[in-house]
C-alpha cells in the first residue's frame, strides 16, 4: 500500500475489519500489516506447538571414572554407557583425578581412550578428552539409529514377560517345603 501517515492507516484497517500490527518496529518507516490479530497470533501459536512435537531432545548422562578402576568396575559402567548410547542419549565421561594422580594425567587418557575403542560400535567422540581442573572430560554421542516401530516392538515384548518373578519362585518354595515335610512325615 506504501508509506502511509499513522492514523490514515488506523482508520483503513477499522474499515475493513481487521488490525494494525506492527511488523518490523526498528525500520525506517515501521512496517505494519493490516490483519486479524487473533488469528495471526493463534497460528504462531499452532506453528510453535508442531515444531515442539518435531523436536527430538537428547538426554545427557554422565558416568564418572576414576584412573584406579578395577576391571569388573570398568566393565559394569562399559555396559552402563553401552546402555545409554543405545538408547539414544549422549554420555559425558568425567574421570576424576585425587591427590598424586594429578600428575599422571596420560594415564587417564588412556583408559578414555580405551573406553571409546570399546563402544566405538554405538558411538562416534563428540568431545575428545580434555582436562578441565582435577576431570578429564569427554563426550560420547550415540551412533545408534533407533526406529520408532523398534522401540514399540521392545515395549510390546516387555509387556509379555511378567514384571515380579516373586510370585512364582514363593509357590515353588512353598511346595518343596509342604513336599519335605510330608515326606519326613512318611518316613517316619
Amino acid at each position: 500500500m506504501g508509506i502511509k501517515p499513522t492514523r490514515e492507516a488506523i482508520e483503513l484497517a477499522k474499515e475493513e475489519g481487521f488490525d494494525l500490527v506492527e511488523i518490523a518496529p526498528n525500520a525506517k518507516p515501521p512496517v505494519v500489516r493490516i490483519m486479524d490479530y487473533g488469528k495471526f497470533k493463534y497460528e504462531k501459536e499452532q506453528k510453535a506447538k508442531r515444531a515442539k512435537k518435531k523436536q527430538h531432545i537428547v538426554e545427557v548422562k554422565e558416568i564418572k571414572f576414576r584412573p584406579k578402576i578395577s576391571s569388573g568396575d570398568y566393565e559394569t559402567k562399559k555396559r552402563h554407557i553401552e546402555r545409554f548410547l543405545k538408547g539414544g542419549a549422549k554420555v559425558k565421561v568425567t574421570l576424576m583425578f585425587r591427590g598424586r594422580e594429578q600428575a599422571h594425567p596420560e594415564l587417564g587418557r588412556e583408559l578414555l581412550e580405551r573406553l571409546s575403542e570399546d563402544v566405538a560400535q554405538y558411538s562416534s567422540i563428540e568431545s575428545a578428552p580434555k582436562r578441565d581442573g582435577r576431570n578429564m572430560i569427554m563426550v560420547l554421542s550415540s551412533s545408534v539409529k533407533q526406529d520408532k516401530t523398534q522401540n514399540q516392538q521392545t515395549k510390546e515384548n516387555a509387556k509379555d514377560y511378567p514384571k515380579n518373578d516373586k510370585d512364582e519362585k514363593s509357590d515353588k518354595s512353598e511346595k518343596t517345603i509342604k513336599d519335605e515335610k510330608e515326606e519326613k512325615e512318611e518316613d517316619k
